[in-house]
């Protein structure tokens, strides 16, 4: 058996978890104040602070750090690769403190997982299925101008999760079934999944696809371009936080909390109504679009996420699309226990670990 330390940061938490195998024997979600965080000038500047506080954790649970097997973080917003668990070489590190892709949290699960492994005895640390994870074919990336290529940006760690989860279960192979996955969290992506590689996805960040609690989603490009020159949105920064943090459900109601919109929305508020209508219409719409990427041949969709809880959407959703295909619900999301199956795979050598180039 192996024991592993699992690692994912957040905007202002660090969950951390220790599995033995599959099993998770320890978990603690580390909350950062916003005015502690905001004492930092940039991510990565929270490092020490984040590490120490890690240690802490450990010391008052009473782990032995020696009797770690590998560490593991959540990878970050680097070049875009291959899905699977990548080793934190010197070029890893070097992309993720650099942020090549963007500042995100994320960013420090791979560097917090090097330093404590190096740390305590060089115990073997990596990545798993960071949200740059990009196995789309080569016409998925068109999108009608040369200047604005799609991207592959989703929730791969959760996805791929999901995946190999519902195959193991049926006892059949991940590489051997075509799967549409809609992830729905905080942001929302849908995935098409053909014999084991995402084809495509709506890119669940910066805008693609339906909108989500705090994400605009695709927006209609002529409408954009008109309220961008209107000078309600100055900057590229607030430009951005309308498209990622400012958008979707909270631009409507004001809030990003979908258990706070299905109560308004049971009461009567008819604009709350309308928005998880809407939000349900265009995650069903996103899904009809990944069966014909994978040609109308889908073994299972899978729904998966926090939002995933709310009864009403799933079932509506199921209306819109069960024609396409039979559907499976995991609500929730477990990074930490997709974390840990990551890098035991590669303990239980069932995979070798990728190195980032």
């Amino acid at each position: 058996m192996y024991k592993i330390l699992v690692i994912n940061p957040g905007s202002t938490s660090t969950k951390i978890g220790i599995y033995q195998d599959e099993e998770q024997i320890f978990v603690t979600n580390i909350h950062h104040e916003t005015e502690e965080i905001k004492k930092y000038a940039r991510i990565i500047d929270q490092l020490d602070f984040r590490k120490a506080l890690i240690e802490k954790a450990l010391v008052d649970a009473g782990v032995d750090p020696t009797s770690l097997n590998a560490i593991v973080g959540r990878g970050g917003l680097v070049k875009p690769i291959v899905s699977g668990t990548y080793t934190t070489t010197d070029e890893l590190l070097r992309d993720l403190k650099a942020g090549v892709q963007g500042e995100h949290a994320s960013n420090l699960g791979g560097l917090l997982a090097h330093e404590l492994a190096s740390q305590w005895g060089n115990i073997p640390s990596y990545i798993v299925d960071p949200v740059v994870v990009d196995e789309m074919e080569e016409v998925a990336r068109y999108s009608g101008h040369p200047d604005v290529p799609r991207v592959s940006i989703f929730h791969a760690l959760n996805q791929k999760a999901i995946a190999k989860r519902y195959a193991k279960e049926n006892n059949k192979k991940y590489e051997d079934l075509n799967l549409i996955v809609v992830h729905m969290g905080g942001g929302v992506s849908v995935g098409a999944h053909e014999k084991g590689r995402v084809v495509d996805v709506f890119n669940g960040l910066d805008g693609d696809g339906a909108f989500a609690p705090e994400r605009a989603g695709g927006l209609p490009a002529g409408g954009l371009v008109r309220v961008l020159m209107s000078g309600k949105y100055p900057d590229t920064k607030s430009a951005m936080k309308m498209i990622v943090g400012g958008g979707g459900v909270v631009a409507y109601l004001g809030t990003n909390n979908m258990i706070e919109v299905e109560k308004r929305a049971e009461s009567g508020d008819h604009e709350a109504y309308m928005v998880r209508e809407a939000f349900l219409y265009q995650i069903s719409k996103d899904i009809g679009a990944m069966s014909t990427v994978l040609k109308g041949k889908v073994d299972q969709i899978l729904i998966t996420g926090g939002v995933a809880h709310d009864k009403y959407i799933v079932e509506h959703i199921k209306e819109r699309v069960a024609h396409i295909a039979p559907i499976s619900v995991y609500p929730g999301e477990d990074e930490l226990l997709a974390l840990a199956q990551g890098g035991l795979r590669v303990l239980n050598k069932e995979e070798e670990a990728h190195i980032y180039k």
